[in-house]
């Protein structure tokens, strides 16, 4: 009571009147990575087309929300990060194209399906969108615009997957959305999953009802409640199309009707005699045309038959591959060229009406389009919506990122690279659906990927060689039962330990070549959830996905090797402190603080800090609730305390504490990550360029970089740079006016210049961590007027730079590059010189750091020290490099003060040039113009015309050597040093030449002008200075 009275009193002291609201915006500057790829991108679940251009594409994702392209697919952007993730159809109102209808929730209802919340629309594009209604559907199918009457809207909504809804049916708006009636509605277990309107006459709709309904162990697809339905006054009444089709019961209809000849239908019909039956009446009669497997296997997945818009004979299949008839449906075969093959699992297709050549394709992996029918194929790589399942870190300098992909198999990619990470730096390293990848803790070259079932394998990501490692069943043991997403976990105290669970749980110690079991059967062993064998409904489908009573996660103590957990999909909780020998299950501990039995253990967090303490999710959705379930426990499962927000939104797939500060927490569910900065006594949505409800699978904390990495299943790997700043806020900060926080010692270094492959718009490219940390301070309010800037000063007080800074509320992040200003080049010429980009590094020690905000300043000290990473650059060299880039540095002001100052006197003369009267004073002038238009050619390209002609002057030779001088941490070779006297010698001559020229003109102009009367005597009119 206690602790709850004490959370009560910090959640109240962070929301009393007065105080300040830490939120999202409060770590605005903390913006996220997208790191794809889009080399194998995610499931698509609807294309649609602007029929006038055929180059304006919306795309809805599994996961991922709605992506636009105005250039037919050379670039994508998002225009739905606001909203829930989960497309399930787009619909374009082709009278008003910019009009669009979003159904959120996908329909491909398999056991990983995501869930919507309603239906959207917007009438600009998407730059904005409102939602409409239909908010408890869950799943939409199919829109359909009356396309003679843009306010009359059909949403075919099958409605909850997990449970019963009076939610389902067939719903109909003729105000363009602003209300809504459900003009076809069977019973509670029966949603409607097709809608088509007849393009000549609208009043005539078909529609198809499904009855299904999953459990965590099992699938049914069929019942009563399925039927293919006709009306023909808009829904008023309707009747059910029987004639001809197989007898009842029915699973899912998919089905189309010929845009060219609307009585013309094709359909695939889930019954006992499951087939493609057409009808050329309207679907007043039936028959049936084809068994073939490819056609009509897996309905409740492949729910797509499109016929071409121009051709009633042309009929296109997306299935487990794709394939066409061209004889309305009697025969069929494979689309794509010999050798060729998209990736499996086709869901949406969309056949632009204007050019039927011309095809775009939404399958498990992606976009592909094809301007041939589908005779050959392009692949979109700029799409990273993949659906990783688990995400883990290396140690590696940058560190690896790795996980399983959704259909996709597993992958690994550095978390920078020159240039940015882009598809080329991602590598696939095992196949199936891919889930758990781990790496080694002793060996930086191995790594361990799990594919559906349990399927292990020990890869070397060097050698690429993969061995399959999962443990077996012993003779006279039970048959063991491996979830779809089986854990597999490497130790944190026992760094050689490898675990992996069944029923059981197993650990290696020798990289997965001997197992030893270490637990009895850790889940309840309901015989009833184990009839796999059965699932499916009228149509078999029994793939691993449905295995149940299996272990779901594992997490070893970080404290203590021998202390484990483990969580099971069926409710129970159990852990062991001696190794394995002893368990104790806390399953009913958890839910006397709210949680319901039997929930998923979906993730275990035990405390780096306390190894009492342990902190677990629970997903309860597969029964329908969709709450939010986090709990911790100080006591080792004795007692929970469940997280409680208004802001949660989503069943929670993972909870995870920092490293570092053990009051900041994390969770993330299927609608968005949520951060805790108390301890969980208050929460936030954390946006941060992370899209509002993204669906975060995992979430790892690197322990070096403080990175945030979340695995998303639809939006790939997000990143979200140093966390360090969450940690340091706390309520004191929050309530000041300003704060500049300390900085750790830095390490100097001169981070990355660039380079990488250029994708040009057909790739993904993720960017890079800054290089450097920044320096960070806190505003509680928007400075709404004065300048912010960031000064840095050296030890003697001399400013070393002077870095213009945010003004926005919250945590603000300034970069110093650790250089110098740039030198003041030569200005003038006709060529861009580099060298006044580039500041030598400047040398290890104490700095001092104002900020500035109007007339107030802010101190602080930051400490720069030597990288002793680079064992091939020394203290001493960095001393001499110092050195050298400083002398060179003096070279460029220096030639930059003298060819100011022949500027200023080119200026003079030519000015007077028009003044005087005298001829022979006029040929003065000019005679010292041309000479110090002849010393200036000198200094700097001066005749450069075009982009290739490589005009070379004293200051393009400065520059080349400083610029290799001062760019890398590199000690000045012998010829370097050479190069640097000699242009010193250059150098030397130029201010002599200007100084000559000075004496022998200056006296002579000033005396012509003053006897010309152009200035007089003493006063400013001829501004030279007498030599430098």
């Amino acid at each position: 009571m206690r602790k709850f009275c004490f959370a009560l009193l910090l959640f109240i002291c962070f929301n009393s009147t007065g105080q300040t609201t830490i939120n999202s915006a409060t770590f605005g500057m903390m913006e996220a990575r997208h790191l794809g790829p889009g080399t194998m991108s995610g499931r698509i679940t609807a294309i649609e087309g602007v029929n006038e251009d055929g180059k304006t594409l919306y795309v809805g994702t599994a996961g991922g929300g709605i992506w636009k392209s105005t250039n037919a697919g050379a670039s994508f952007k998002p225009i739905f990060d606001k909203y829930c993730q989960s497309l399930g159809s787009i619909a374009i109102d082709q009278k008003n194209p910019k009009t669009v209808y979003a159904g959120t929730g996908e329909s491909n209802m398999r056991n990983s399906v995501s869930i919507g919340n309603g239906l959207y629309k917007t009438t600009d594009g998407g730059d904005n969108w409102i939602k409409i209604g239909l908010d408890s559907t869950e799943h939409i199918a199919r829109i359909a615009i009356d396309p003679k009457n843009s306010n009359t809207i059909y949403v075919a909504a099958p409605g909850p997957l997990w449970s019963d809804s009076k939610h389902r049916g067939l719903y109909k708006s003729i105000d363009a959305g602003k209300t809504w009636e459900k003009i076809l509605f069977i019973n509670d277990k029966a949603g409607c999953a097709e809608v088509a309107l007849d393009p000549g006459n609208p009043e005539v709709v078909y529609a198809s009802t499904w009855e299904f309904r999953r459990l965590p162990y099992m699938f049914s697809s069929g019942g009563a409640g399925s039927g293919m339905y006709k009306s023909v006054d808009g829904g008023k009444t309707w009747k059910e199309l029987t004639n001809g089709l197989p007898g009842k019961p029915f699973g899912r209809i998919a089905f189309t009707l010929a845009p060219s000849a609307p009585s013309n239908l094709v359909a695939i019909v889930e019954s006992s005699e499951t087939g493609l039956y057409i009808s050329a009446d309207g679907g007043e009669s039936w028959k049936k045309q084809s068994a073939i497997l490819n056609v009509v296997a897996r309905p409740f997945y492949f729910s797509t038959i499109v016929i071409d818009p121009k051709d009633e004979k042309r009929v296109y299949r997306p299935a487990y591959t794709f394939s066409f008839s061209v004889d309305g449906g009697y025969s069929f075969a494979e689309a794509g060229s010999d050798g060729v093959a998209v990736h499996a699992d086709h869901h949406a297709l969309w056949i632009n009406p204007n050019n039927t050549n011309q095809l775009y394709l939404g399958t498990d992996g992606g976009i592909y389009y094809s301007l041939d029918k589908g005779g050959t194929w392009f692949f979109a790589q700029n799409l990273p919506v993949g659906q990783f399942y688990h995400v883990a870190v290396d140690n590696k300098t940058p560190y690896n990122i790795m996980g399983g992909l959704q259909d996709n198999g597993s992958w690994i990619a550095p978390s920078a690279a020159p240039g940015g990470v882009n598809n080329a730096h991602w590598l696939t390293i095992n196949g199936g659906d891919g889930f758990w990848v781990q790496p080694d803790r002793n060996d930086p070259d191995i790594v361990y990927a799990e594919s559906q079932g349990g399927n292990i394998n020990r890869i070397n990501i060097k050698t690429t060689k993969a061995v399959g490692i999962k443990p077996q069943q012993v003779a006279g043991e039970e048959k063991l039962r491996w979830n779809w997403n089986t854990p597999i976990v490497t130790g944190v105290a026992g760094k050689k330990n490898l675990y992996i669970g069944a029923q059981h749980l197993y650990k290696s110690t020798d990289q997965g070549r001997n197992w030893k079991r270490i637990s009895p059967d850790l889940t309840t062993n309901d015989k009833k959830k184990q009839e796999q064998e059965n699932s499916g409904g009228l149509s078999a489908d029994n793939t691993s996905a449905e295995n149940h009573c299996t272990i779901f996660t594992i997490a070893e103590s970080p404290l203590d090797e021998n202390m484990i957990w483990v969580g099971t999909d069926d409710g129970n909780l159990q852990f062991t402190e001696d190794g394995g020998k002893t368990w104790t299950n806390t399953a009913k501990n958890y839910t006397a603080a709210g949680i319901p039995a039997q929930t998923w253990v979906s993730s275990i967090e035990p405390s780096l800090f306390d190894k009492n303490v342990v902190f677990a999710s629970f997903d309860n959705h597969m029964y329908g609730d969709h709450n939010t379930y986090v709990a911790k426990s100080t006591d080792k499962g004795k007692t929970w305390t469940m997280f409680n927000s208004s802001e949660f939104t989503g069943f929670a797939h993972k909870v995870k504490q920092d490293l570092v500060n053990k009051d900041l927490l994390f969770i993330g569910t299927e609608m968005g990550l949520f951060a805790s900065v108390d301890a969980g006594a208050s929460w936030f949505r954390m946006k941060n360029k992370v899209p509002d409800y993204s669906l975060v699978r995992d979430i790892q904390i690197h322990p070096t970089t403080h990175d945030l990495i979340l695995a998303t299943h639809g939006r790939g790997i997000i990143v979200v740079d140093d966390i360090s700043p969450m940690r340091k806020l706390d309520l004191a900060i929050a309530n000041k006016e300003v704060h500049l926080f300390a900085n750790d010692p830095i390490k100097l270094t001169t981070g990355t210049f660039g380079g990488g492959a250029l994708g040009a718009d057909g790739g993904w490219r993720g960017g890079n961590p800054p290089s450097v940390p920044p320096i960070q301070y806190y505003l509680k309010d928007r400075v709404a007027s004065g300048k912010v800037v960031v000064e840095v000063y050296d030890a003697n007080g001399k400013l070393v730079q002077s870095i213009p800074a945010s003004n926005r509320r919250g945590i603000n992040k300034v970069y110093w590059n650790l250089r110098s200003k740039p030198p003041k080049t030569a200005s003038g010429g006709s060529k861009m010189d580099y060298g006044g980009f580039i500041a030598p590094m400047v040398l290890p020690g104490e700095y001092s750091i104002k900020l500035k905000i109007g007339d107030k300043e802010y101190p602080s000290n930051i400490t720069l020290v030597h990288n002793d990473a680079n064992k091939d650059f020394t203290m001493e060299d960095r001393v001499q490099q110092h050195k050298v880039a400083t002398d060179i540095y003096n070279m460029h002001e220096q030639l930059a003060k003298t060819v100011d100052d022949i500027n200023a006197r080119q200026k003079m003369l030519k000015e007077n040039i028009t003044r005087v009267k005298s001829k022979k004073v006029k040929t003065l002038l000019e005679e010292y113009h041309t000479q110090l238009e002849t010393l200036r050619a000198e200094c700097l390209a001066t005749k450069q015309k075009s982009l290739f002609a490589d005009e070379v002057r004293l200051r393009e030779r400065i520059t080349d050597v400083y610029m290799a001088v001062s760019m890398e941490e590199s000690v000045p070779g012998n010829l370097q040093l050479e190069r640097v006297q000699s242009l010193k010698q250059e150098l030397t001559k130029v201010e002599q030449t200007n100084a000559a020229l000075t004496t022998k003109y200056y006296n002579k102009v000033k005396d012509a002008l003053v006897k010309e009367g152009v200035i007089k005597d003493e006063k400013p009119g001829l501004e030279v200075r007498k030599g430098n």
